[in-house]
Protein backbone atom coordinates (compact mmCIF):
# COMPACT_ATOMS: atom_id res chain seq x y z
CA UNK A 1 0.00 0.00 0.00
CA UNK A 2 1.44 3.51 -1.02
CA UNK A 3 -0.03 6.97 -0.59
CA UNK A 4 0.48 9.86 -2.97
CA UNK A 5 0.44 13.31 -1.35
CA UNK A 6 0.13 16.42 -3.45
CA UNK A 7 -1.25 19.41 -3.66
CA UNK A 8 1.58 21.36 -2.09
CA UNK A 9 2.71 24.69 -3.43
CA UNK A 10 3.37 28.68 -2.55
CA UNK A 11 0.83 31.29 -1.93
CA UNK A 12 0.80 34.16 -0.22
CA UNK A 13 -0.85 34.41 3.04
CA UNK A 14 -4.58 34.64 2.68
CA UNK A 15 -4.22 32.17 0.06
CA UNK A 16 -5.76 29.00 -0.21
CA UNK A 17 -4.71 25.04 -0.82
CA UNK A 18 -6.11 21.47 -1.48
CA UNK A 19 -3.72 18.61 -0.69
CA UNK A 20 -4.59 15.20 -1.66
CA UNK A 21 -4.06 11.73 -0.36
CA UNK A 22 -4.27 9.58 -2.29
CA UNK A 23 -3.68 5.46 -1.95
CA UNK A 24 -3.16 2.81 -4.08
CA UNK A 25 -5.55 0.85 -2.87
CA UNK A 26 -9.10 0.76 -1.11
CA UNK A 27 -7.20 1.43 2.16
CA UNK A 28 -8.41 4.58 2.50
CA UNK A 29 -12.21 3.68 3.07
CA UNK A 30 -11.70 0.92 5.71
CA UNK A 31 -8.95 3.38 7.42
CA UNK A 32 -8.60 6.52 10.07
CA UNK A 33 -6.86 9.18 8.03
CA UNK A 34 -4.91 11.83 9.00
CA UNK A 35 -3.11 14.82 7.54
CA UNK A 36 0.31 16.22 9.99
CA UNK A 37 2.76 18.73 9.19
CA UNK A 38 6.32 18.93 9.89
CA UNK A 39 7.28 22.67 10.55
CA UNK A 40 11.27 23.83 9.89
CA UNK A 41 12.51 23.09 13.54
CA UNK A 42 9.45 21.78 15.39
CA UNK A 43 7.94 17.86 15.63
CA UNK A 44 5.47 16.33 13.69
CA UNK A 45 2.31 17.71 14.91
CA UNK A 46 -1.20 16.49 13.93
CA UNK A 47 -3.38 18.87 11.71
CA UNK A 48 -6.83 17.11 10.96
CA UNK A 49 -8.03 13.78 11.35
CA UNK A 50 -11.42 11.79 9.91
CA UNK A 51 -12.73 8.32 10.55
CA UNK A 52 -13.95 5.38 9.15
CA UNK A 53 -17.21 7.29 9.40
CA UNK A 54 -16.41 11.04 8.77
CA UNK A 55 -16.00 12.23 12.10
CA UNK A 56 -13.66 14.80 12.14
CA UNK A 57 -10.67 15.95 14.59
CA UNK A 58 -8.96 19.58 13.94
CA UNK A 59 -5.76 20.99 15.75
CA UNK A 60 -6.33 24.47 17.50
CA UNK A 61 -4.25 26.02 15.15
CA UNK A 62 -6.31 25.56 11.75
CA UNK A 63 -9.88 25.25 13.23
CA UNK A 64 -11.81 27.11 11.03
CA UNK A 65 -9.41 27.32 7.98
CA UNK A 66 -9.09 23.84 7.22
CA UNK A 67 -11.57 21.33 5.84
CA UNK A 68 -10.65 17.50 5.81
CA UNK A 69 -12.97 15.39 3.92
CA UNK A 70 -12.59 11.94 2.15
CA UNK A 71 -14.49 10.87 -1.15
CA UNK A 72 -14.03 6.69 -0.97
CA UNK A 73 -15.29 5.96 -4.60
CA UNK A 74 -11.83 8.01 -5.42
CA UNK A 75 -9.93 6.81 -2.49
CA UNK A 76 -9.04 10.07 -1.64
CA UNK A 77 -8.77 11.94 1.24
CA UNK A 78 -8.48 16.56 1.45
CA UNK A 79 -7.39 18.78 3.09
CA UNK A 80 -8.83 22.00 2.14
CA UNK A 81 -6.60 24.83 3.81
CA UNK A 82 -7.92 28.07 3.36
CA UNK A 83 -6.40 31.56 5.32
CA UNK A 84 -3.10 30.35 5.18
CA UNK A 85 -0.18 32.12 7.33
CA UNK A 86 3.12 32.30 7.09
CA UNK A 87 2.98 29.79 10.51
CA UNK A 88 1.32 26.83 8.12
CA UNK A 89 4.75 26.92 5.99
CA UNK A 90 5.89 22.91 6.29
CA UNK A 91 6.03 19.71 4.57
CA UNK A 92 2.08 17.93 4.91
CA UNK A 93 2.16 14.21 5.14
CA UNK A 94 -1.36 11.89 5.21
CA UNK A 95 -1.04 9.04 7.08
CA UNK A 96 -4.19 5.95 7.33
CA UNK A 97 -4.82 3.99 10.16
CA UNK A 98 -6.43 0.78 10.07
CA UNK A 99 -7.13 -2.42 11.92
CA UNK A 100 -6.41 -6.16 11.27
CA UNK A 101 -6.08 -8.03 14.26
CA UNK A 102 -3.98 -4.56 15.51
CA UNK A 103 -3.47 -1.67 14.52
CA UNK A 104 -1.44 -0.33 11.57
CA UNK A 105 -0.59 2.45 10.06
CA UNK A 106 0.82 3.71 6.29
CA UNK A 107 2.71 7.19 5.77
CA UNK A 108 2.89 8.93 2.65
CA UNK A 109 5.89 11.26 1.60
CA UNK A 110 5.37 14.71 2.21
CA UNK A 111 3.95 17.62 0.46
CA UNK A 112 5.30 20.82 0.99
CA UNK A 113 3.83 24.48 1.49
CA UNK A 114 5.04 27.71 1.73
CA UNK A 115 2.87 30.66 2.50
CA UNK A 116 4.96 33.67 2.24
CA UNK A 117 3.99 37.27 4.14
Amino acid sequence: VQLQASGGGSVQAGGSLRLSCAASSTILRHGNVGWYRQRPGNQREMVALISVTGGTNYADFVKGRFTISRDNAKDTVYLQMDRLGPEDTAIYYCSVAFYTGQWSSVWGQGTLVTVSS
